[in-house]
């Protein structure tokens, strides 16, 4: 087990940004877990929900939280890659280029209805999700560490979108929904903001700093052999089975292994258990996958999660 001391300054810090979060967000205690699994575990997050739901408040708040630089870009079909990425301007006083960063080059960036813009700006997140960088003109430049996405799409609407590419969703260690609040949580909203212009906002509990150290600490979170071939089982079983048109990939195989030590880090174990594999496999791998047939993703993965035995 975790030593004492060290279990419990993670769940101290686990605690405080929870506690933060749930003064911003009512409800939603699923999502607010899996956010915090994507941050941890080093990947990016893609929520996938109906406006006015908290997406864009559950970015912002994350990045208050940490005390991180925030950056919102509202994605249109006329935006421009670099837009995204930054370009390079004409100084006419020095007579040089100079290059102007863009919206990436923060800790929290908000990709809001991503699928609003063309697959060549889509394309623009591909490098810099994958390996923390941008390449404009030739010149390759880090961006800041941490460096965490989280884009929005409108599973409504579909007029002026551009679905994402199975090479774009790969990037995304989990996609989920925030969903319409219970009536009592809604209840409990409006009292909040009764009588308030704009509610408060948020206090940093975590640096930027503890965040990278928190990943380093969810990275020693041991997962059994039994349980890394259970991991496998699951994803080979996209690739082979008839109603499935592509299946998940390699880095899917990874994404659930770092999810599911981030899982058994926020509950305060020092390994992962089957349940915390179970539990997260339809938000790592339904988007990854295609069905076939129009059938739906997320039966599929459930179906499997029944067939193959458990370690």
């Amino acid at each position: 087990m975790l030593a004492t001391s060290m279990h419990d300054q993670i769940d101290d810090r686990v605690a405080r940004l929870t506690a933060n979060l749930s003064q911003a967000i009512v409800g939603k205690a699923e999502a607010v877990r899996l956010v915090m699994v994507a941050l941890f575990s080093g990947g990016h997050a893609l929520i996938e929900d109906v406006p006015g739901v908290g997406k864009t408040l559950l970015a912002k708040s994350l990045a208050r939280s940490i005390n991180g630089r925030f950056q919102r870009i509202q994605c249109t079909p006329d935006l421009l890659p670099t837009d995204i990425t930054g370009t390079n301007v004409w100084n006419p006083r020095s007579g040089e280029f100079e290059f102007l960063p863009g919206p990436v080059f923060t800790n929290v960036l908000l990709a809001d209805e991503v699928n609003r813009a063309t697959p060549r700006t889509q394309s623009a997140l591909l490098e810099v999700m994958e390996e923390g960088q941008v390449t404009v003109d030739g010149t390759t430049r880090p961006v800041a560490d941490p460096f965490f996405v989280v884009a929005t799409q409108n599973p409504v609407e579909y007029q002026g979108t551009f679905p994402l590419p199975e090479a774009q969703l790969d990037r995304f260690a989990l996609s989920f929904s925030l969903g319409y609040p219970t009536e009592l949580e809604e209840l409990n909203m409006l009292q909040r903001f009764q009588g308030e212009v704009a509610p408060k906002p948020l206090q940093p509990c975590l640096s930027l700093e503890e965040i990278l150290s928190l990943r380093q600490s969810c990275a020693t979170i041991k997962v059994t052999q039994a349980l890394q071939q259970y991991i496998l089982a699951l994803v080979r079983a996209t690739r082979e089975d008839e109603e499935i048109t592509l299946g998940v990939s390699p880095r899917g195989a990874v994404a659930l292994q770092r999810s599911a030590q981030a899982m058994a880090f926020l509950e305060g174990r020092d390994h992962v258990l089957p349940d915390d594999v179970k539990f997260l496999t339809p938000f790592v791998l339904c988007h990854r996958l295609i069905p076939a047939g129009g059938r739906s993703a997320r039966g599929i993965v459930e179906r499997l999660l029944h067939t193959i035995a458990v370690p």
